[in-house]
């Protein structure tokens, strides 16, 4: 049996997605709302464009053939954009189509049935990335020894988010809008997004309370079966343990 009973949301993207275990950030949050119900993988990678990812993904998913001996992604959850929107001549770059077609072939590793990774019980929200702080992004890379000159711009990085979108209405999948929750919080000024970044391009702990409760809406509205109050415990609760003979009411169940 895989030391790890409990079935997984696994969360999967860039340096923002990594940062997610941070305190009061949106993946710290989710692993606690889940306890004892799907246990949170994070999967960032700091730096990463998907071109860098898409391997690395195939070295983490299951097979079909292992994934009966092991615990089952419920909820895939793809969070990428802001290094590959990067302008040229960043090695980060990724043209806007190739962007697209590569979130589109995560997807599909668990969505097709022509994959080798293919999990038909897995759900996918795709997320885009949010937007680019060019005041506060310029300022931070200005101050570094030695300088260096603005990477991304906000335009550029809003196209990337539209293309997350289109990925996610093509694949029939659900989509979490950073890029536009973000910006209305914001009230719509660039150098107000200040509130929700730490310096121009990554989340402080007011950004990723925003992308939690958009993340949480969307699998209440999209997964309703997902969400983390519709799934029971694997293990019961203390005082639904038979005291006298605690073995077989302690056996795992589905969440």
């Amino acid at each position: 049996m895989a030391a790890n009973v409990q079935d997984v949301i696994m969360l999967f993207g860039d340096s923002i997605t990594q940062a997610g275990w941070a305190e009061d950030a949106f993946g710290a949050r989710l692993a606690n709302v889940y306890s004892r119900k799907l246990d949170v993988l994070n999967r960032g990678l700091s730096g990463y464009t998907t071109d860098w990812a898409i391997p690395v993904l195939e070295q983490c998913l299951a097979t079909q053939q292992a994934q009966q001996h092991l615990p089952k992604v419920r909820l895939f959850v793809v969070w990428f954009g802001a290094n590959d929107a990067c302008i040229k001549p960043s090695p980060q770059h990724v043209p806007l189509p190739k962007f697209i077609e590569n979130i589109k072939y995560m997807a599909n590793l668990v969505q097709s049935a022509e994959s080798a990774y293919y999990s038909p019980s897995t759900k996918i929200i795709l997320i885009t990335p949010p937007p680019i702080n060019t005041h506060q992004r310029a300022a931070d890379l200005a101050s570094r020894d030695p300088p260096l000159a603005l990477d991304r711009l906000f335009e550029t990085t809003r196209q990337y988010a539209e293309g997350v979108k289109e990925a996610a209405a093509a694949l029939k999948v659900a989509v979490v809008d950073v890029w536009t929750a973000l910006w209305n919080a914001a009230g719509e000024n660039e150098e107000a997004l200040s509130r929700y970044m730490s310096d121009g391009l990554h989340l402080n702990p007011a950004g990723y309370t925003i992308v939690y409760e958009a993340l949480i809406k969307a699998i209440a509205v999209e997964y309703p079966e997902l969400h983390y109050e519709n799934l029971q415990h694997v293990f019961p609760l203390w005082s639904d343990v038979d005291w006298t003979n605690p073995g077989p009411s302690v056996q795992k169940r589905e969440a």
